[in-house]
């Protein structure tokens, strides 16, 4: 188990160099002056050179890339081209909210789609069966940004239920903001775990040992419970980690939608700014997220299926 760990986050190094090095070289061939960006258009010859100077973009291309690297591995990311704040209290102040959003979407979804999934299985080519595969195929059309617009429009500014923005102070305030932004994303999650959920589930209560079961007299909750969902958690797993980085990817468009702090609206304001050391900083994080979900995917596997765990 341990030897197995290891081998997976040292897979790690090599992922986040990849993104590191792809995104370096996209800030560098993208059209666009950072100077005039953040000096603005009314800014002299000398005080663009100064400024070009003193961020080091005068310097060759290898040794922005040494200096970037170095700086990534001592998670020192520097200022803000455009406010000069510490990119660390940048992130500090904004990730938390994407976290929070993350959580609470996915664990919205779960909460919605396994339950619908498993009554779909049970009620197989029925009318609940239907209605999920509908629901389904509406949840893979429509765009996370799309419903969070639709939500925002009937429930906050028609009906005045939900708050227009913001993040909200202490607990259930900071919950009544986050409530339309996390069911943007989780009922379009809910649509795929419920569907994946109503696949898997089918697949495992057509095997020997559940007819098995069901002839020695076993409760059907009891067959559907310990002997389908429990066998059915593997493909289930795979699908709720796919989940959690589709939430986070769509967190994004949902903090602009509802102008929630976070990351993604952090990244958005910084790619519009050419703001190189925001953006480098914003994508390692969200790329280090994606290899720790996976990474937290195969341990899940192992606990679950004693076979990966004897290949491990």
């Amino acid at each position: 188990m341990a030897r197995y760990l290891l081998l997976r986050l040292l897979d790690l190094v090599p992922t986040v160099f990849l993104v590191l090095t792809l995104v370096f070289i996209a800030m560098r061939i993208l059209p666009g002056d950072p100077a005039l960006a953040a000096l603005g258009a009314n800014a002299d010859g000398g005080q663009l050179e100064a400024f070009r100077e003193r961020m080091g973009l005068n310097d060759p291309l290898w040794l922005q890339y040494v200096h970037f690297l170095w700086d990534a591995v001592r998670l020192d990311f520097g200022n803000s081209l455009m406010s000069n704040i510490p990119i660390s209290t940048l992130i500090a102040n904004n990730l938390p909210h994407t976290v929070y959003l993350t959580i609470v979407s996915v664990a919205l979804g779960l909460f919605i789609g396994i339950p619908l999934g498993l009554y779909a299985a049970t009620q197989r080519n029925k009318l609940p069966d239907n209605a999920l595969r509908i629901y389904s195929l509406i949840g893979y059309s429509v765009p996370d940004f799309y419903l969070g617009a639709i939500l925002l429009i009937v429930f906050s500014l028609n009906l005045g239920w939900f708050p227009i923005n913001g993040a909200g102070e202490g607990f259930w305030d900071g919950l009544h903001h986050i409530f339309l932004p996390a069911l943007s994303l989780a009922l379009l999650k809910s649509a795929f775990l419920g569907r994946l959920t109503r696949t898997s589930l089918l697949e495992v209560l057509g095997r020997d040992y559940v007819r098995t079961a069901r002839a020695k007299g076993a409760r059907e909750g009891r067959v559907i419970f310990r002997h389908g969902l429990r066998n059915a958690m593997l493909p289930l797993s795979t699908g709720i980690g796919i989940s959690i980085l589709a939430t986070l990817s769509g967190a994004v468009a949902i903090e602009l939608v509802f102008n929630r702090p976070g990351i993604g609206r952090l990244l958005i304001s910084a790619i519009q700014e050419r703001d190189y050391p925001v953006i480098q900083a914003g994508v390692m994080m969200f790329a280090t997220f994606v290899v720790l979900v996976n990474l937290l995917m195969d341990i899940v596997y192992i606990f679950i299926d004693p076979r990966i765990r004897m290949k491990s």
